[in-house]
């Protein structure tokens, strides 16, 4: 080593041991909140929002910490996308579509009747222009998304009478979520917007006559089936129901770059961890629900097929009032097409094929 090389070399170490150095790469502590709007009980999405959070700090080392809150700790559970937006708190984990009232291109961001299933959904918001159209449309309200878990095709919900005939549904009283409720009351229903944690008291006490929620793990947890024992499928207002972490621009802007990467990485491990649980989860629990004498059968072909007219109905008209929609939905609707067009030659062929057989 020369001369000028171990001078060098002296005065770092100097440095170092003075301990100033750590200080010119020393990050600053990012503490954040996360508003969900959903409740403790429903473990599979407050769960991902925690493993989130998990692998945030993790892979900042515990310099970028979030604290995940459940629905109603810090606001209201429908009340998080205000919270994020305003910057009472940095993050959100919620479901899209709960916001319609807002503008109903929120709803392209989750599900929407007859809508994309599962992969198709993400294949859409990461891979096609899903992601930078619903970008787009959120910066106008102070926000930035992330992939927050898709729950998969649900179930048609809990109903404390049969439904035979499309005139089971007139003055049905029924709570579901986001923009589906347009859709039934086409068809003669009554909707309700209520969270998870009120469902179970409302079916009880008749205030409502049928709630969907999620799938067979939720639904099991919340008990629904001791009230309500006529359970219908499919859920064809949820044909794969995206969850989005929402994120406040300021907040997002003031993140280091190495923090912003951590983030994206974070969101995009629960996006998949949370769509994994419920497929390992659901198949055990229809087969409890079954065992507690719960009647699983598939709507009538006449409700399916006039709720499949109303929604389309209801695009139609969208298309024809509300640009952003017409916008998105232009593109949303020709990735779904290419969608079932490879679907019909993969998926549902070879799916098709192996219902019909007998595993060993």
């Amino acid at each position: 080593m020369d001369r000028r090389s171990m001078v060098k070399f002296a005065g770092l170490a100097g440095i170092l041991a003075a301990g100033a150095a750590p200080a010119v790469h020393a990050q600053a502590t990012v503490r954040w909140r996360l508003a969900s709007s959903f409740p403790k009980s429903i473990d599979t999405l407050m769960g991902g929002a925690e493993y989130m959070a998990k692998q945030v700090k993790a892979m900042s080392g515990g310099k970028f910490e979030i604290s995940v809150h459940p629905g109603g700790e810090l606001m209201p559970p429908l009340g998080v996308l205000d919270g994020v937006q305003g910057g009472n708190v940095e993050m959100c984990h919620t479901a899209p579509y709960y916001f319609f009232g807002k503008n109903e291109a929120f709803t392209l961001g989750c599900a929407i009747p007859f809508g994309m299933g599962s992969r198709q959904m993400t294949a859409w918001m990461l891979e096609g222009n899903g992601g930078k159209l619903m970008s787009e449309f959120y910066a106008g309200y102070n926000i930035v998304n992330f992939p927050g878990g898709n729950s998969g095709t649900q179930m048609g919900g809990w109903y404390r009478k049969e439904i035979k005939t499309l005139a089971d549904m007139k003055g049905l009283k029924m709570r579901i979520g986001g923009f589906a409720g347009k859709v039934l009351e086409r068809m003669g229903a009554v909707p309700q917007q209520i969270p998870a944690g009120e469902i179970y008291q409302a079916l009880e006490k008749g205030t409502i006559d049928a709630a969907e929620w999620i799938g067979p793990y939720d639904d099991l947890k919340l008990g629904l089936f001791k009230v309500a024992p006529n359970y219908y499928y499919p859920g064809w207002w949820e044909g794969g129901a995206e969850l989005d972490f929402f994120v406040n621009k300021k907040a997002y802007d003031g993140l280091s770059a190495e923090n912003k990467a951590i983030l994206d990485t974070a969101t995009r491990a629960a996006h998949v961890s949370i769509q994994a649980e419920y497929d390992a989860k659901n198949p055990g629990a229809l087969k409890q629900l079954v065992a507690q004498k719960v009647k699983v059968a598939a709507f009538p072909k006449a409700v399916m097929d006039e709720a499949f007219k109303q929604s389309m109905a209801i695009y139609s008209e969208l298309n024809a009032s509300n640009p952003v929609w017409k916008k998105i939905y232009g593109d949303y609707l020709a990735f779904q097409k290419d969608q079932l067009l490879w679907d019909r030659f993969s998926q549902a062929s070879f799916d098709g094929y192996m219902r019909g057989v007998k595993l060993p």
